[in-house]
This record gives C-alpha cells, structure tokens and sequence, in this order.
C-alpha cells in the first residue's frame, strides 16, 4: 500500500492531502522505460565494438578446430594420391593380368559404383564444418569399396597364376627323346604305310628310332596311371595324367623306370626304349590325348627345341613312309 503524503498550509493552519496526478506517473514510467532502452541499446553498442575476450577453453576449442581442418586437408590430399595410384593398378588389372589370363575385365561401374539407399551421412549433418566432413567420408566409402573390389581381383589372379603355372608344367612340352639320342624320326601323325599288312592306316603318334635302352623322358607333370603290357599293340607302354584333359602314352619300352601312382616332373626319365608289343625294331611309339582323343604331338615340342630344330622335326613327320608299328 503506498504511503500517503500531506503539505502544511498557513493560511489554513491545517495538514492537506498531497493528491498525485495521472499524467505525471504516466511521464515517469515512459522516462524510465525510455531510460532502461537507451542504456541497453548503449551496452549492445559498446559490447560489439569491444573485442570479445576469449576463454582458455574457447581458445583450446578453436585451435581443435583449425587442427581438425587441416588434417581433413592433408588426408583428402592422401585419397587424391592413394586413387591414383589405385586407378594405375585398375588399368593393369584390366588390360594386363585379365587380358593374360584371358578373364574379363571388371567393369567401370563396378568399381566406381556408389552407396544406395538411405541417407547414410545423415548424422554428420548440422555442424559448421559437415559439408567438409561428409564429402571427405564419401571418398573415404567410395575409395575403401573400390580397395575392396581390386582386392579380390587380385586374389583372382594370384589363383588364375597359380594354375597358369600349374597348367604350363603340366602340358606336354618337350620332346620324349632326346635329339642327340635319335638314329631318325621314323614316321609322323598321320596317314602311313602299316608295316606288316602294308595297308595305309592312319598313325596316331610319333615313331622316334634310337637305340634300346635310350632313356625316355616324361613330356610334363602328372601321375603315372599304366606300366604294363596289357594293351594290344602298344608292348610294355606307360601312360601319364597330367590333368586338365592330357595324357601322355609311351609304348614299346624295354623297361620301365617308374610305378603307377608316382607323380613325375617333367623331364623325369621314365623307362627305356626298346621294341615290345607290335613293333619293327627298337623305337618309341608316342601319342598325346586332350579330353580322350588323340591330337598331333608335333604341336607340343616347343619346350625345348629351337625354330630350325623344330621346322626339321616337322618336315619329317609330315613325310608320307611307313610306320614301325
């Protein structure tokens, strides 16, 4: 309750009741509203031309910042170098290793492809740095895929390596006989004069003469499945798996220099010509399967014979003769 306040007057001799007018208190309230205003208007003023004094924290928190920055900098620079040298590995992998191995290349889409679906940066969305932030984990999502596909590309190509090994020792490659052991090469793949019924009759492999007891070398790797005599014709013969669809027959032998089941290299001495089974004299009767059917040998002696050697061999065995066997 406000207190009432009264003036003496002299004239009366009396106390008289101070009365407040209206206008007055309306004056004073919009002074000190007007007053209030001008002095925070005046304290915003000087606050924004004053510099801001900043705190150990704050000074802490900005010199993160700027780190932070840099090192998304450095590390977007990083990516740049690490995709080109990725992009060079692409290339040989496309247009070296898988032209080699004769595999298709893996496409461009592939291995540029992206991220679908929901929106998976959505959590680094809102701060002051997150367009810097979301780019650079993109390249980061899109590089680690792209290291993950050419990963197992090459994972693919250590294995398709390792059979090309594999499958190159195991072909038949060289010559079963020795060039400076040969008296001749009797007679070829081919149409020839049989030597006992004189008939012509086709000749399924390759006749090399030389003197009994030449040893006889396995044409490549594989196992041996035969060391017998038991197939008509063919004499004390051997026969060798070397995968993938080869065999390897050698018949006629004076003696064997292996069992069945041992595993054989090529160039391993595996028995010893002579002239068993259905034969003229000594020699060796040689044929070469592919998926069971016989295919010319000629083709398979490039292991270890020179152009002029190998264009002798052939002019040879295309000579229409007779056979030993």
């Amino acid at each position: 309750m406000s207190k009432v306040k009264y003036h003496y007057d002299s004239e009366t001799q009396s106390y008289r009741k101070i009365e407040r007018r209206k206008g007055r208190r309306i004056g004073i309230v919009l002074l000190s509203v007007l007053g209030s205003f001008l002095a925070g208007f005046l304290l915003l003023v000087i606050y924004l031309n004053i510099p801001q004094i900043e705190t150990p924290k704050e000074k802490a928190l900005k010199r993160e910042l700027q780190n932070m920055e840099l090192q998304y900098g450095l590390l977007n620079k990083k990516m740049s170098q690490i995709q080109n040298v990725l992009a060079n590995i692409e290339d040989r992998d496309n247009n070296i290793y898988r032209v080699y191995f004769e595999v298709n290349p893996i496409p461009e889409e592939q291995r540029l492809a992206g991220f679908g679906g929901i929106n998976r940066y959505k959590d680094l969305e809102g701060f002051d740095n997150s367009k810097l932030i979301i780019e650079t984990s993109k390249r980061m999502d899109i590089l680690s895929k792209q290291l993950v596909v050419q990963s197992k590309s090459l994972d693919e190509i250590a294995e398709l390596a390792k059979e090309k090994e594999s499958l190159l020792s195991a072909v038949p490659a060289i010559q079963p006989v020795k060039n400076e052991d040969l008296s001749r090469i009797a007679s070829g793949y081919g149409w020839r004069t049989d030597p006992f019924t004189k008939v012509r009759k086709f000749h399924h492999g390759m006749d090399f003469t030389a003197p009994r007891g030449t040893p006889i070398y396995a044409t490549g790797n594989g196992r041996i499945t035969r060391a017998d005599n038991r197939s008509t014709g063919y004499g004390n013969h051997i026969r060798i798996d070397h995968g993938y669809g080869y065999t390897s027959l050698y018949a006629h032998l004076y003696k064997y220099n292996v069992r069945v089941g041992q595993r054989v290299q090529r160039g391993d001495i595996i028995g010893y010509i002579g002239s068993t089974g259905r034969s003229q004299g000594p020699h060796l009767h040689y044929e070469i399967f592919k998926d069971d059917r016989r295919i010319n040998p000629i083709n398979f002696y490039y292991g270890h014979l020179s152009p002029e050697e190998f264009d002798k061999v052939l002019e040879k065995a295309q000579q229409e003769n007779q056979s030993l066997d």
